[in-house]
């Protein structure tokens, strides 16, 4: 059997997220398209009879501003360090820029093999394929290229084996019937995150946490629960409330509706929207909120 660890590590809002989604089968990551959507590095597990994929999907390669933003570069730094094999996804759409290729060969030149996933190919011209992967090459990318679409799961049967090819011999490192290793507390707050992020669009910037106070399964089955939702400036606070609570109503609605997909069972949710002003920047409010430095 072959099993190993492989890093999928590229520039914010390059798909990574979605392509281990799908590559897992499962929703492992919250997916939406805004940079800084994934915050930590989660593991989505792919697990076959010949072969087990462990992909570690991580923060986006974005220009720090806040501490937060610092310690998410440094998360993704660590990933490409660790694992047997990097994925270096690029978003194909965006074309080829200097400093695309000058990240592809910084991770070339760690010394772990990699492979590039060019993701959406679905929404971009046929013809710009092979004249960007030739650009590659000619700058010194020499690894094996993969024009793939998530989406249409083009190419994805193609990509999973070769990975798997990739992998070291040895057995599974993580039981067979496991998909992710965060908890269900975990995938809830970030259930509550991703839908605020696809509401909201850009009249909330990513300066949103979720603090989970109670998660509980009472003895009818019903999960109970309540949480905060934190954002930086009062202004924010009343955009995600709304009119008359409007908004807070529609998009928790949306939220627990997955949370119930994702549980299995009925959810009872109650949210709270909380400021603390600059919380990004704050090393003990980042930790309460789950982002440890």
């Amino acid at each position: 059997m072959k099993s190993g660890f492989i890093g999928v590590i590229g520039k914010a809002n390059a798909g990574k997220s979605t392509l281990i989604n799908v590559l897992v089968g499962e929703k492992v990551a919250i997916v939406s398209p805004k940079p800084q959507t994934t915050r930590d590095a989660i593991m989505g597990i792919l697990t076959k009879p010949a072969y087990q994929l462990v992909f570690v999907d991580t923060p986006g390669i974005y220009k720090a501003k806040n501490r937060l933003a610092d310690m998410m570069l440094k998360t993704a730094e660590t990933a490409a360090k660790d694992v047997d094999f990097i994925l270096y996804v690029h978003d194909g759409h965006g074309g080829i820029s200097d400093d695309d290729i000058l990240l592809m060969k910084k991770y070339l030149s760690s010394g772990t093999p990699m492979a590039v996933a060019y993701t959406k190919i679905d929404i971009m011209p046929k013809e710009n394929i092979p004249a960007d992967i030739k650009r590659l090459y000619e700058n010194g990318i020499d690894c094996d290229v993969f024009p793939v679409s998530a989406r249409k799961r083009t190419n994805i049967v193609k990509l999973e084996e070769f990975l798997a090819g990739k992998m070291p011999e040895g057995d599974k490192v993580i039981a067979e019937d496991i998909v992710s290793d965060k908890s269900e507390r975990f995938m809830v707050s970030e259930i509550m995150r991703e839908k605020i992020l696809l509401k909201f669009g850009q009249e909330i910037p990513h300066g949103i946490a979720i603090s989970i106070n109670t998660f509980e399964k009472t003895q009818n089955g019903v999960y109970d629960i309540n949480l905060d939702i934190i954002c930086e400036k009062p202004n924010h606070k009343s955009i995600l409330i709304g009119k008359q609570g409007a908004a807070i109503k529609e998009v928790s609605s949306f939220a627990r509706k997955d949370m119930e997909k994702f549980l299995g069972t009925k959810v009872f949710l109650t949210t709270y929207v909380k400021v603390k002003e600059d919380w990004r920047n704050r090393p003990n409010l980042m930790k309460d909120f789950g982002y440890e430095d």
